[in-house]
């Protein structure tokens, strides 16, 4: 069954607000435009060092957007740069690097390529010295690529809890919280392993609320929960008795005062720290905003702090659909809304998908059979859970047109397999790694 004009007009529109948006949250281009060395004086938004103070400059790009980062800080220091390390998630490595050596690593579940580049960061940051200059550039994704295990827990312990907190539909934050606690470098700790040197964080953010302590954990800020907190999340999702007996046992150690705690605000190894948030979800939505209006659509924001499970969020962005179309608002037809943030899906069934491709699906199941209107989630990293798709976009018409393929969307949402659905429907979106991630972004259109 072939798609009216008009949904196609409005697939292609909305692919080309997200384009916009995607440009607009390049990664090497906000290294770029935050970065800028004159002579010899390096400018970090309005903070300035002087290259003489220091003998050295090493760089750590860590995330999905770790390769293009890397290249853009190699572009603006040139020969001043000494060394540095990337590390990006499996399939997202480019070309050769003249000065960074290149790591590729798993993710979400951590792997042993990622512990061995843990490894080899904390050999670099045992050497520095008060004269050496650190640039730490992190994207979404951090926390996975670089897993240092403490207390003695396994790297195989440490995958079993991620993939518990995963599947329980606990938050980016509260996964993070959980991470801190187990690790020897993430809430703070990558800081104080370079004191005294000097680092700089060039925080492209993937979290809600674009929080330092809550991007890639936390690698150069202060930690503001504790390992109490750790425990709490596990407790929430009833996993604890599931985790693993030494992240148990670490965990309630830490708890007792046994174990030391993640660096907390006003500690001294900050006085040497200068984080930066170089990029955001909000500019990225804001570059999509300006793009539907070229379009022509009467355009407007929601939000970029959306939370809360695919399914649900689905149907309060269908119900908006419908209202614009029933009555013109919030805004009249031709309309785009915006909205950003980070879902979660709570596993259930044994299917393929992400929280995109869910979101899609449930929203198709709301919106059928609505003319004209069209719904469009996407993870801005290329990669919507462990599958080769960056999202899915939905109009009225999807029910009707994946009921004459034999699909019935309601089975496929209830099995977790928003994946097979639309890669057989045909509404799958395919971008590759983009080079950058600030979570996720949903176009709604209607016209």
């Amino acid at each position: 069954m072939a798609l009216p004009f008009g949904e196609e007009r409005l697939k292609r529109d909305a692919l080309a607000i997200v384009q916009a948006a995607l440009d607009a949250a390049d990664a090497g281009t906000a290294v770029a435009r935050s970065l800028q060395l004159n002579g010899e004086v390096l400018h970090v938004g309005s903070v300035q060092f002087s290259l003489r103070n220091f003998d050295r400059v090493f760089s750590l790009a860590i995330g999905k957007a770790a390769v293009s980062m890397a290249a853009s800080i190699e572009s603006v220091l040139g020969t001043t740069l000494t060394a540095g390390l990337a590390v990006t998630k499996h399939g997202h490595g480019g070309p050769a690097l003249a000065k960074t050596q290149l790591v590729e690593a798993g993710h979400p579940v951590p792997d042993e390529a990622g512990l061995h580049a843990a490894i080899l960061i904390e050999q670099l940051l045992r050497d520095l010295t008060a004269r050496d200059l650190l640039l730490v550039a992190v994207s979404g994704g951090a926390s996975a690529l670089l897993p240092a295990p403490a207390g003695g827990i396994t790297l195989g312990e440490k995958q079993e809890t991620t993939r518990l907190l995963l599947h329980s539909g606990a938050t980016i934050a509260e996964l993070n919280q959980v991470r801190k606690h187990l690790s020897t470098l993430k809430g703070g700790q990558l800081a104080a392993l370079a004191y005294p040197a000097t680092v700089v964080g060039l925080l492209l953010s993937d979290v809600v609320g674009d929080q330092p302590d809550v991007i890639g954990s936390g690698l150069t800020a202060p930690d503001l929960s504790t390992f109490a907190d750790a425990i709490d999340v596990l407790n929430r999702y009833d996993i604890w008795q599931q985790a693993p007996q030494r992240v148990q046992q670490h965990l309630a150690s830490g708890r007792a005062g046994m174990v030391l705690e993640t660096p907390k605000p006003g500690s001294p190894i900050f006085s040497c720290v200068h984080n930066q948030i170089i990029g955001s979800n909000r500019l990225a939505l804001e570059a999509g905003l300006m793009r539907a209006r070229e379009l022509g659509y009467d355009s407007q924001i929601l939000a970029s702090t959306v939370t809360g499970e695919a399914r649900e969020v689905a149907g309060v962005y269908a119900s908006i659909l419908r209202e614009i179309r029933q009555h013109n608002s919030p805004l009249p037809a031709p309309a785009c809304l915006l909205a950003g943030g980070e879902t979660t899906v709570s596993v259930r069934g044994r299917g393929k998908g992400g929280r995109n491709q869910e979101l899609a699906l449930a929203a198709a199941v709301h919106l059928a059979p609505i003319d004209n209107v069209l719904l469009l989630s996407i993870g801005t990293d290329g990669t919507d859970g462990p599958t080769d798709a960056a999202g899915a976009f939905v109009t009225g018409n999807t029910l009707a047109r994946a009921a004459s393929l034999g699909l019935n969307a309601s089975a496929h949402l209830a099995a977790n397999d928003a994946y097979s659905f639309f890669d057989t429907v045909g509404d799958l979106i395919r971008t590759g790694p983009t080079g950058t991630n600030v979570m996720d972004i949903q176009v709604l259109l209607v016209t």
